[in-house]
């Protein structure tokens, strides 16, 4: 039996090292998260005709979405409920219908079945197909990005983006322009466990200095100071970090959005005519996001680079290996040069081959897989960086962090990972709801900080 409680230190800011390579672990993670939380499946953009379709993962199970002819867009497993076998081999397309190729059992757009060979010679008609539909999953987008969930008591999107979904809003709302996918995705298997790179997306600015070195040298720009975590920085003057109530977070470096990027002339005129309309709508604050580098994550499996524009999801193939797919992410209202100019560079950085891709590759699999030592295995693992110097802020939603160098996210993250964990439904977790930043108890940071300034 898994007590999350014992691998997730929050008072200390540790983490057993089990929660990396642990079978049993990862079966409960199987159960409690990617059964129960909301799962990233596409975006609307990539599905926008009636029988438009592509096939996704949740978790370990494979789904097939689909638009439906009433503009809609519905989900079901890919599996036949004949034998088992997969309905729909093709990453996207578009169908009327989808037949199994091993039997010929036919399903709608919906996932209903629609047509059995052979139903009164064979069946007698002894066969009801209202009753052997592919189960539905459940369907909800925001900003036009679709997720889904298997679990029907889970709060519905927007209440579990939380608070988060105030700080997709700067980003992935008609308010500023809203953003879209550039497909189809590449796909590639590394061998490490699904967290690693979730945490790493959801705020570690900490290894861009060190493990990028030789490539933000290359690259230029504003974060090429960072290139050997150069001490002389002043890292609280430059960006913060966020956590949330169900795990989001994110970090983010000031007016950054386009550091990263080689030819940054359309870019940088972009966001010249267009921040001052998300000030207009949004507020300053939200400009200041709007014009900002984030490194953020979803919980429990979706992460994106805005700036970098880069949009993954790490599916879990057991403890030890994931695929990755990886799109590119651009503002819609972007003309579609500058959209292939940035997808070029997305993919020329964190692509399959990308430059800073192959960077973390190896730190990402020996994470995983040094913790599995009959030694090594009986330690913990540190998150400690920033600690006491976050709290809730005047402005900011949930807990931010003063720094975008820090682990704020990352507590943030395995604070619900246990939280959920060890929960036994959805009503349970929102039991919690009231006081789920306790162990932030610095809850006068940011005014004493105001006032010390």
């Amino acid at each position: 039996m898994i007590n999350a409680s014992t691998l997730v230190d929050l008072e200390n800011a540790t983490q057993s090292r089990r929660v990396f390579w642990d079978p049993e672990v990862h079966k409960r993670e199987l159960d409690a998260i990617f059964g129960r939380c909301w799962l990233f499946l596409t975006h609307e953009s990539l599905i926008p005709n009636s029988g438009d379709f592509v096939t996704g993962i949740m978790g370990t199970d494979k789904v097939i979405i689909a638009r439906q002819k009433d503009g809609t867009v519905k989900a079901f497993l890919n599996s036949c409920t004949h034998r088992g076998n997969q309905i729909c081999h093709a990453d996207s397309g578009n169908a009327k219908a989808f037949v199994c190729n091993y039997h010929g059992w036919a399903y709608g757009t919906d996932g209903t079945l629609v047509n059995v060979p052979l139903e009164s010679l064979c069946y007698k008609n002894n066969i009801d197909k209202s009753k052997l539909a592919s189960p539905q999953v459940r369907v909800e987008s925001y900003g036009g990005f679709l997720f889904g969930c298997h679990d029907p008591h889970a709060p519905d999107l927007k209440e579990y983006l939380g608070e988060f979904a105030w700080y997709l809003d700067s980003i992935w709302s008609e308010a500023s322009g809203g953003m879209e996918l550039l497909g189809p995705p590449s796909k590639s298997i590394l061998s490490c466990n699904w967290k690693v790179p979730t945490e790493n997306f959801i705020g570690d600015a900490y290894h861009v200095g060190w493990t990028h070195a030789a490539a933000l040298k290359i690259v230029g720009g504003e974060l090429a100071g960072m290139a050997g975590n150069q001490a002389d920085m002043p890292y609280d003057d430059l960006g913060l970090q966020f956590t949330t109530r169900h795990g989001h977070g994110f970090g983010i470096i000031d007016n950054a959005a386009a550091a990263i990027h080689t030819d940054r002339t359309a870019y940088d005129k972009f966001f010249e005519e267009t921040k001052g309309g998300v000030r207009l709508r949004l507020g300053a604050e939200r400009e200041r996001l709007y014009t900002g580098h984030w490194d953020s994550s979803i919980f429990p499996n979706c992460s994106f680079l805005y700036g970098t524009n880069i949009f993954k999801v790490w599916h879990p193939r057991g403890p030890g290996e994931i695929e990755v797919w990886t799109w590119t992410l651009v503002h819609k209202n972007m003309d579609i040069a500058l959209k292939r100019q940035i997808q070029r560079e997305a993919l020329r950085t964190f692509g399959t081959a990308g430059t800073l891709e192959s960077d973390d590759g190896e730190n990402m699999s020996t994470c995983t897989h040094s913790n599995d030592g009959w030694a090594t295995r009986k330690g913990r693992i540190n998150s400690s960086m920033g600690i006491n110097h976050e709290g809730p802020h005047p402005v900011y939603p949930g807990i931010v962090g003063s720094s975008f160098i820090g682990e704020t996210s990352y507590r943030g993250f395995y604070r619900f990972w246990a939280e959920i964990m060890d929960a036994p439904d959805w009503a349970a977790i929102r039991k919690n709801d009231a006081n789920w930043d306790k162990i932030w108890t610095n809850r006068t940071f940011w005014q004493n900080r105001a006032a010390a300034e």
